[in-house]
């Protein structure tokens, strides 16, 4: 099954994009070839930029605080695996900790080292960190692939209490919602929203052998999913059969 996460807000938005960022960082981490540790170092200037928000640790030490408080109401439940529970409030205590301890900007050990700044500098330009624009990183990429390693691990532990706090308040995102078999009549699907509490994010999931993907238009009032497939040319173009999905509508 294939799916796809559509945020209701800026908040929820920011969080999946750095998900997304940290697990393409991690992936060319653990690569051996220069190339890939060069696209290492490239997503963790795009998460020093996405992180530049004063208030996002806060957001997220109030929404582990929030969720402890609601697993802490469901000790003595008999529905509910103590165990498991106080797996996961551990893991929250441990995570917000580890969070607070981060102190000044996100990110600011590696916004102090110069050498890396005016990598990141020349980075934004096409091709500026060729050999001759920076020589010492042409150098650093012609070390071991093991001391490369080592350099992009020390790089991101510390921002590694950030994504370890955002993967926890997705994880539980994602859960908080129960599966709803629609079908989109003739590619098209159209669902009035209500409700006290506006949902923050819905989920589209396909069978993977599906040929269409979804454009999604939403927000607190109501849901429009327009399904698109790719023509010879690769561009999108309205899919006009009938297509089964299942959607999840998500709250904290």
């Amino acid at each position: 099954m294939t799916t796809y996460d559509y945020p209701f807000n800026e908040r929820i938005r920011i969080l999946l994009r750095l998900e997304d960022l940290f697990v393409k960082v991690q992936h060319h981490a653990v690569g051996t070839h220069e190339f890939s540790h060069h696209c290492a170092l490239l997503v963790i200037f795009q998460i020093l930029d996405l992180v530049d928000r004063s208030d996002l640790k806060t957001d997220l030490l109030q929404e582990l605080d929030r969720q402890k408080q609601v697993m802490d109401s469901l000790r003595g439940n008999p529905a509910i695996a103590e165990e498991i529970l106080n797996e996961v409030i551990g893991e929250i205590e441990k995570t917000a900790v580890s969070l607070r301890g981060m102190t000044g900007r996100i990110g600011q050990p590696l916004r102090e080292s110069e050498w890396l700044m005016g990598i990141k500098q020349r980075a934004v330009m096409p091709g500026g960190a060729c050999e001759f624009d920076v020589p010492s990183y042409h150098y650093w990429l012609g070390q071991s692939a093991e001391t490369r390693q080592a350099s992009i691990e020390n790089w991101l532990m510390p921002l590694l209490p950030l994504y370890d706090a955002l993967r926890i308040i997705l994880h539980i995102l994602r859960g908080s919602g129960s599966k709803t078999r629609y079908t989109a009549v003739q590619g098209a699907f159209q669902q009035m929203l209500g409700g006290a509490k506006p949902a923050q994010m819905l989920r589209v999931t396909l069978a993977d052998e599906a040929t269409c993907f979804p454009e999604v238009s939403a927000n607190k009032y109501a849901i429009n999913i327009r399904f698109n497939c790719l023509d010879g040319a690769q561009k999108p173009r309205p899919f006009e059969a009938d297509v089964a999905f299942d959607l999840i509508l998500c709250n904290l």
